[in-house]
């Protein structure tokens, strides 16, 4: 029995019903997770390296303000960034003296209480649906045989060439568009097998509770402001990873790949004339 190719420009079926749920329950949980990680970091917004930190202590990054102007600075290296970090007015056009302005932030007032509170809330959500997810893609094989780049695929020579042409936009075509290049394969494992799990343990190191249940946790990190200065880093990165996520969906065609997101449904795209 022979399959036939589904041919360009056909509505095939492309993701199933457990990607599109994990998929948009984590577009919550990460808009969630970082806008009131923002209103926790506004309660002390300076990061250290080892297990303690205090105003008095050098930072590696700050973002302050002085009367007037606000300012973000990188060990000596500083930028002023009047009107959107450390001061910017508020709805009001008052002017606050706060790192990432309320509009940014879960609560848009100060609330490190509420904060907390939203924050810890969609941790679990997001640990529990990525959990049973890889589990779910590892039972269906879709893990090991959709997302893990095999050893061909990650040679030098072959993520270059993968390279030069998402450089030049030149999207994949027919079925060949069902499957995921080596630049996706790489950054999806990267943010399912090290991002999430590391933003997960270094966010359970900054608990009082996990601190006397697992102290293996700090030492593991280096020290609690450590595992925040890490936690905060690994939270752009994956804000990053959205970033040019969808400038990709932008590229490739935004209705056609929402609505396999939707659906499961997605139409080949055609070869261009040239």
């Amino acid at each position: 029995m022979t399959s036939t190719a589904p041919a360009d420009g056909q509505l095939v079926k492309r993701h199933r019903l457990s990607t599109r749920l994990w998929h948009w329950i984590n577009v919550l949980a990460v808009f969630a997770l970082l806008m009131s990680g923002l209103m926790i970091f506004n309660a002390h917004p300076r990061l250290y390296w080892g297990e303690f930190g205090a105003n008095s202590d050098p930072a590696l990054l700050e973002i302050g303000s002085t009367r007037t102007t606000g300012y973000l600075r990188i060990g000596s290296w500083q930028i002023d960034t009047t009107g959107l970090l450390g001061r910017s007015d508020d709805a009001n056009g008052v002017s606050r003296r706060r790192a990432f302005p309320g509009w940014a932030t879960i609560p848009s007032g100060y609330n490190l209480a509420m904060g907390r509170r939203w924050h810890l809330f969609f941790i679990w959500v997001l640990a529990l649906v990525t959990t049973g997810y890889l589990i779910w893609s590892a039972l269906n094989r879709h893990l090991s045989r959709d997302l893990l780049p095999s050893a061909t695929e990650l040679k030098p020579r072959h993520i270059w060439q993968d390279i030069k042409i998402h450089a030049r936009l030149r999207f994949p075509t027919g079925a060949a568009a069902l499957k995921y290049n080596t630049l996706q394969k790489i950054a999806y494992v990267k943010v399912l097998l090290l991002l999430l799990p590391l933003m997960v343990l270094t966010g359970l190191t900054l608990s009082p509770g996990m601190n006397a249940a697992w102290p293996w946790l700090s030492s593991l990190f280096g020290g609690r402001q450590s595992a925040r200065t890490l936690h905060f880093i690994v939270a752009w990165l994956i804000v990053a990873f959205v970033i040019v996520h969808l400038l990709m969906v932008v590229l490739a065609g935004p209705l056609n790949e929402l609505r396999s997101m939707i659906t499961g449904r997605y139409r080949l795209p055609r070869p261009r004339r040239i």
